[in-house]
């Protein structure tokens, strides 16, 4: 296989690859750390792939396992982070989703929602992958994404409801 065209490859896919890593991690800065770990294994390991037409998957695949990675190996720790400073900063945020677009309350719902389902999610509704391709990203069969979806669909549909009875849009 020849070497892709790295500004081609950046230009296709990096924005995407962004926009799952942040439904993951739920914070911009983690994200652009998981995206830019994923560009570097396709750079440093990109040479073992043999079907070019499969780097977006590739890519994908990658910021998840570094996802789980890096998920594992802060379960090992304590989070020390100051709760005040977290409560301001969450408090800011929320104000801020009042004024915005329906759009960014069911994104900030969506983010809200355990990882098994706010992933198959975002890479269906947000990413537009197929069952498939969401399948071999996640390594997990095809049922188990349909499933998640549905019931990922069925948790954010209650979790709207909920917030629209309350009267509440933020938190």
């Amino acid at each position: 296989m020849e070497p892709p065209n790295w500004e081609n490859v950046v230009d296709d896919f990096y924005a995407p690859v962004y926009r799952f890593g942040l439904a993951l991690t739920r914070n911009e800065a983690d994200a652009a750390d998981l995206t830019q770990q994923a560009f570097y294994l396709l750079a440093a390991k990109g040479h073992q792939l043999r079907d070019a037409g499969k780097i977006k998957a590739w890519l994908f695949t990658s910021l998840y396992r570094e996802f789980l990675g890096q998920k594992r190996r802060e379960s090992r720790f304590i989070d020390i982070e100051d709760p005040a400073e977290s409560s301001t900063a969450q408090t800011a945020l929320a104000t801020d989703v009042i004024v915005k677009l329906d759009g960014a309350i069911a994104h900030k719902a969506l983010l809200s929602l355990n990882e098994n389902h706010r992933a198959p999610l975002a890479l269906f509704y947000l990413q537009q992958h197929s069952y498939t391709e969401i399948a071999e990203i996640l390594n997990i069969p095809v049922g188990t994404v349909m499933s998640r979806i549905s019931r990922g669909k069925l948790k954010l549909r209650k979790l709207l409801a909920s917030r629209i009875d309350e009267g509440s849009v933020t938190d």
